[in-house]
């Protein structure tokens, strides 16, 4: 398990049980311990060390399994292996005391090191102690006493690294998964900047140089326009305010306006469309980026005379009679609003627009289409 683990975690707080539960198998040596011959000081003896190999292996199992949760590998690792040591002491002395019934500890001693080592020194640990397992039990008690639990260990082995195996690809899933979203909320609040004062900038940036042109003929005319563009300015920073805090929604019909005084600012010709409401809902949020963006890019770039808006029911046109692509690469903006469309399932297409007046090219159209 990783450290970002919670110990909330269904699995933190309980895994510790899917080693624990398995304490069942002492059953078989408890009875083999009551019905023998042996005197009751020995049976006590033998019940006592069964209880206690019992009671360390679940406090190991589940102080380990604590510490992994909460990130302390280290004492994880010092814990178990603490413990492991315990427990094999008593598994020792309880072959001496009771022989081949003893064997029931060896799928426990196995699978434990699975809980709280890495993956190499568990195997190299786990592994050693299967061997050892296995020739202490032929030495002292022939093949066929013990064979049934070597095979029980290996199980238990298997199982218990396929289930660490499984928790630590969720979880490795998971930290992609959150990678993958934090850089998505990451580009969206960089789209949603550069939307914000590429626009805001560019309205600002025009009004800014008409007031310069108009100070000296029209200082009345010049005093608006400055006043607009501190307008535009707290209102740029209250956008940029509420996309980095996620809550920042485009509208259409503010987007509408804001083209409107963009254009005329820019002393473009503004056709922009009289009915918003044909505009299906679910698409009015996208479709409100795409006119701001295509917007800001005629004013920016375009030095088109005319632009024409656009809008029906899911797809919207921003054509204009600019100097047209001349084979420019898409900018920063462009691409954020083809992603914008493409992540709500439409598609964009670029083709030259309308005639630029006396000289018999074509300008820009951007279309977004469900």
């Amino acid at each position: 398990m990783s450290p970002t683990t919670s110990s909330t975690d269904p699995w933190g707080r309980w895994g510790w049980l899917y080693g624990g539960i398995w304490l069942f198998f002492f059953l078989f040596p408890l009875v083999e311990v009551w019905t023998s011959d042996r005197t009751l000081p020995a049976q006590l003896a033998a019940t006592g060390l069964i209880g206690a190999f019992c009671l360390v292996y679940v406090v190991t199992l589940r102080g380990a399994v604590a510490e992994v949760v909460q990130g302390s590998f280290a004492r994880a690792q010092r814990r178990g292996i603490l413990g492991l040591t315990v427990l094999i002491a008593l598994a020792v002395a309880l072959a001496a005391m009771i022989g081949s019934n003893s064997m029931t500890t060896l799928p426990f001693l196995v699978s434990l090191p699975v809980f709280f080592l890495p993956w190499r020194a568990m195997w190299a640990t786990s592994l050693t102690i299967f061997g050892l397992g296995i020739l202490g039990s032929l030495l002292a008690w022939g093949f066929w006493p013990a064979s049934m639990l070597w095979g029980i260990s290996v199980l238990v082995l298997g199982m218990s690294v396929m289930s660490r195996y499984l928790e630590e690809s969720q979880e490795a899933a998971q930290e992609v998964a959150n990678q993958l979203s934090l850089t998505e909320e990451r580009e969206r609040v960089a789209r949603d900047v550069h939307d914000v004062l590429g626009h805001s900038l560019t309205v600002v940036t025009v009004k800014t140089e008409l007031a310069a042109r108009l100070i000296d003929v029209d200082p009345e005319r010049a005093k608006q326009e400055m006043a607009q563009v501190q307008d535009l300015a707290r209102q740029a920073l209250a956008e940029i305010r509420a996309t980095v805090g996620g809550l920042r929604v485009a509208r259409l019909a503010e987007e509408v306006d804001s083209a409107r005084v963009a254009l005329d600012s820019a002393g473009i010709e503004a056709e922009l469309p009289p009915d918003l409401s044909v505009v299906d809902p679910r698409h009015r949020i996208t479709l409100a980026w795409v006119v701001r963006e295509a917007v800001t890019n005629v004013v920016r770039h375009s030095r088109a005379s005319r632009c024409r808006v656009e809008l029906g029911e899911s797809w919207v046109r921003v054509s204009d009679d600019g100097v047209g692509l001349d084979g420019r690469a898409e900018g920063t903006g462009l691409k954020g609003v083809r992603e914008r469309v493409q992540q709500a399932g439409g598609t964009l297409t670029l083709r030259p627009g309308m005639e630029r007046p006396g000289e018999g090219g074509r300008g820009t159209e951007l279309e977004v289409r469900w």
